[in-house]
């Protein structure tokens, strides 16, 4: 017979991961409405709280940072306004935070103000301050007591590869430890210290592996560590991200649960416990992914962001600049096989900004529709949706072949024979971002040839590059680090950093010119021959 003593009890832990500033329900590009963002979910977090007061809130990092709305902020209000995103978390009453590897893209100010501006903690276990040897920013973890005095510990960490991307600047004075070490030795000390009935770790980061068979899905680099967390004994469920995956599934019984990004889903965990002889225990976990698509926003987030979402249309419909000729883009594979203006146009960017004439860039999303006769800045952050700055490398000529070999594996051949793009660029998480196009050097990209043999006429100034041979290259500061597993560029020596990030180049080389013809030099080539 169930008496009151001995009656389960049942947790719900909701969470957000890679929200990416998305508080409004719109795609700032279009202006169309979208079914995501912190305004529909906040409706949720309120009906579940209402149902239940055994409720979790957590957010797993990258809240910061994506759109244009956080870059008007950023650049127009930081000093004087709360950030909106912070507003919206406070709001709706999140539990704790994690760091995500995008907190870092604005600098240590942003994310100081954004930290001390939260009513919530920030957890990042192997986030260390150099000086200290603490975690910077947050406690390591934090525990929730719910109803029958049961204990939940939540372990906070982030992929430990943010120096991998990062502007140093960013992250100086910070240490990122081994995140699946840090965790290694966090549960047991929790498990031994706490008492938790639960311990629940919340990731930035994602899964190395296939979480059904375990095969590596990746190079295991330490940038994703989720499988190898799933074999540490004590973790009840793992909650993780950075990947913008879609998945919920078990690993070594461990509960794992992704919930892609921009708020378009949720994470949903619900926890039985049953009260035993040896107290509380956990008797049945599940995960699910719940969509926004039928719920309505919230009408406190949209008025308190309704003032500063009013600035940033009015900034976004700016004209900067005029495009004579064409520079819209229809199909973006074809962009990365046959050279197109709006490429070239990025390319003069850089140029000119860095004194460089060799220089790197990449169609950053298969959304990118380059630009009309008219520019203006929503244009710009539509087709440029990171905050990155650049950076002007001395590489030798054999870092440049490798990197463009590197490249060249985007592309493989299907069973006709024709150039399509490599599963492995897509699956599973696309990363056309991470197939890079030069400029001021001639190549040609076989595809028909074995990856890692197939650049050929590699030139510079119409003379064969010269393996030891050194040339000045510039790149954003994500591909410098060695960002997308470019590692030829890791630790090469630095020219010259340009600190104003592309948004702001972009839109002050429009102030310089006011109008730009549309042009193609044909550079490289890729066939299948």
């Amino acid at each position: 017979m169930l008496t009151l003593e001995n009656k389960p009890v049942h947790l719900t832990i909701v969470y957000t991961s890679d929200i990416h500033g998305h508080i409004m329900p719109i795609n700032y590009g279009t202006n169309d409405e979208t079914a995501s963002g912190l305004a529909r979910y906040a409706t949720t977090v309120k009906q579940i709280r209402s149902t239940s007061n055994n409720v979790i809130v957590l957010d797993n990092g990258d809240l910061i940072q994506g759109t244009p709305l956080m870059t008007y902020y950023v650049k127009q209000r930081a000093t004087t306004d709360i950030n909106p995103m912070i507003q919206a978390m406070n709001h709706i009453g999140i539990d704790a935070g994690v760091i995500g590897n995008h907190e870092f893209n604005y600098g240590k100010t942003i994310l100081q103000a954004a930290i001390e501006q939260s009513n919530f903690p920030w957890l990042a276990a192997n986030v260390m301050d150099v000086e200290t040897n603490e975690p910077k920013y947050g406690p390591p973890y934090l525990i929730k007591t719910i109803q029958g005095g049961i204990k939940v510990a939540i372990i906070g960490v982030t992929t430990h590869y943010i120096p991998n991307w990062e502007s140093p600047e960013h992250i100086s004075g910070i240490r990122f430890k081994d995140a699946f070490e840090t965790v290694q030795s966090l549960v047991p000390y929790v498990r031994q210290n706490e008492k938790p009935d639960l311990v629940v770790v919340s990731y930035h980061g994602g899964f190395e592996r296939d979480i059904e068979t375990g095969e590596a899905t990746e190079a295991i680099t330490g940038e994703n560590q989720g499988h190898a967390m799933c074999q540490i004994d004590g973790i009840d469920v793992l909650l993780t991200g950075h990947q913008h995956r879609e998945l919920t599934g078990k690993i070594n019984d461990v509960l794992v649960i992704q919930p892609g990004n921009n708020g378009s889903f949720y994470g949903k965990v619900d926890v039985q416990f049953t009260k035993g002889t040896h107290g509380w225990e956990v008797t049945n976990k599940q995960a699910h992914l719940q969509s926004l698509e039928h719920t309505s926003p919230e009408a406190d987030i949209l008025h308190m962001t309704e003032k500063l979402e009013k600035s940033t249309q009015q900034w976004l419909d700016q004209p900067i600049g005029y495009i004579k000729g064409e520079m819209t883009i229809d199909d973006p594979f074809q962009v990365r096989i046959d050279k197109h203006p709006f490429i070239e146009f990025i390319q003069k960017v850089q140029m000119e900004a860095s004194g460089a004439d060799i220089s790197v860039t990449a169609l950053l999303n298969n959304t990118s529709k380059g630009f009309t006769s008219t520019v203006t800045m929503r244009d710009v952050v539509a087709n440029y949706i990171y905050p990155n700055t650049l950076v002007v490398l001395e590489l030798q000529g054999k870092d440049i072949k490798a990197a463009l070999e590197k490249s060249a594996a985007y592309f493989t051949l299907d069973e006709s024979g024709s150039i399509v793009v490599n599963p492995a660029f897509e699956k599973p998480k696309p990363q056309h971002y991470n197939y890079d196009m030069w400029e001021g050097i001639t190549y040609t990209i076989n595809v028909a040839k074995p990856i890692g043999e197939r650049v050929k006429e590699l030139r510079y100034r119409g003379q064969p590059i010269s393996k030891e041979g050194k040339y000045h290259v510039v790149l954003n500061n994500y591909r410098a680090n060695g960002g997308g597993d470019y590692t030829m560029f890791q630790n090469k020596p630095v020219v010259k950093e340009i600190q104003k990030d592309a948004v702001e180049l972009i839109r002050e080389y429009f102030e310089r010119y006011s109008t730009i013809e549309a042009t193609v030099t044909k550079n490289f080539k890729v066939i299948a021959e």
